[in-house]
């Protein structure tokens, strides 16, 4: 098959009439990537779990754990830079001169993932004036663990790896007042962006106190 026809094929099977197509790509090479309609986050799944599985309920010890405390899961984090940052003992609340014998210890879990659109299968004509929709989602486990567990920061990036085109960040509050035990979705769509989006940094944090939550994520075009 020809440059030319594996060029109509990508503009045709994505429906990308009047975006820029131009000439000197390898087609080929665009089409075998199918940069659209597709999870473009390495290892999507770290922690092994699905959102079209309920969450499992946690096997608790008939006795406490008292050794220390385990702030990073043992999965597969490949494709995930991953940090934890202890947060300081919550003392609010605590009445002058009561004797407290022992506090809750939380932190931040967090995973991090650099996406290359442009090494992905797209192209900087197509990025910087047809501006396909950039979708993003995510599920998180809901908790009665405090009134917020999850963060999500999503930011495109010019080629420089460093200019912040466009951003959405959000942190749901969760209502402990019901539990139904159910994964709670979060989502955005990134459209009219502006021109230099090579790429994008998606950061994703969960509140831990014991079992760790699950996180997807998910960048495509509609």
């Amino acid at each position: 098959m020809s440059d030319a026809e594996w060029k109509n094929r990508c503009g045709s099977e994505w429906g990308l009439l009047g975006a820029p197509m131009p000439d000197g790509l390898d087609w080929k090479s665009v089409y075998e990537a199918k940069p659209f309609g597709r999870n473009l986050l390495r290892n999507p799944s770290p922690f092994g779990l699905s959102k079209d599985i309920p969450p499992h309920k946690p096997d608790l010890p008939d006795e406490p754990d008292f050794g220390p405390p385990r702030f990073q899961p043992d999965e597969d984090f490949s494709g995930w830079t991953t940090n934890t940052e202890v947060l300081p003992y919550d003392r609010s609340g605590i009445p002058a001169g009561a004797v407290v014998c022992q506090l809750p210890q939380y932190s931040w879990f967090s995973l991090e993932q650099l996406v290359d659109l442009k090494a992905e299968g797209l192209w900087e004509e197509l990025l910087d004036n047809f501006q396909p929709e950039i979708h993003i989602q995510d599920w998180y486990e809901e908790s009665q663990l405090h009134d917020s567990i999850y963060q999500l920061q999503v930011k495109l990036l010019g080629a420089d790896k460093s200019t912040v085109i466009s951003e959405y960040t959000t942190s749901p509050t969760e209502d402990r007042s019901r539990y139904s035990r159910a994964w709670k979705e979060v989502s955005h769509v990134f459209c009219s962006y502006g021109p230099g989006d090579d790429g994008h940094n998606h950061t994703q944090q969960n509140a831990s106190h014991g079992q760790l939550k699950r996180t997807l994520g998910e960048s495509r075009k509609n």
